[in-house]
């Protein structure tokens, strides 16, 4: 089993700045990408930002330039540094693994979500 711990999520005002931590921990022999997706009320789960072990990173149009992912492969922690929040950034943000356990089962968790709210 794999657990993951969210945090650094909270209420900002427009302009201003987060950062969001994900770590994980548990029956994991290996990860493969770490990302952050997110879901506003009515609307469909969606990709922010996904990075690879290898460091290859990818992002959705609408944070291009504005967030950015990293991750500590050492610690299986993968933050989300969000700049220049915009009301539409406003969501439940999830963390997702991907990689294999210790006993070779595909690993697809994902964590109990954070809420960012943009508002002033």
């Amino acid at each position: 089993q794999v657990q993951l711990v969210e945090s650094g999520g909270g209420l900002v005002q427009p302009g201003g700045s987060l950062r969001l931590s994900c770590a994980a921990s548990g029956n994991i022999a290996s990860i493969n990408a770490m990302g952050w997706y997110r879901q506003a009320p009515g609307n469909k789960r969606e990709l922010v930002a996904r990075i690879t072990s290898g460091g290859k990173t990818n992002y959705a149009d609408s944070v291009k330039g504005r967030f950015t992912i990293s991750r500590d492969n050492a610690k299986n922690t993968v933050y989300l540094q969000m700049n220049s929040l915009k009301p539409e950034d406003t969501a439940a943000y999830y963390c997702n693994v991907l990689g294999l356990a210790n006993d070779w089962h595909p690993i697809d968790s994902w964590g109990q979500g954070t809420q960012v709210t943009v508002s002033s």
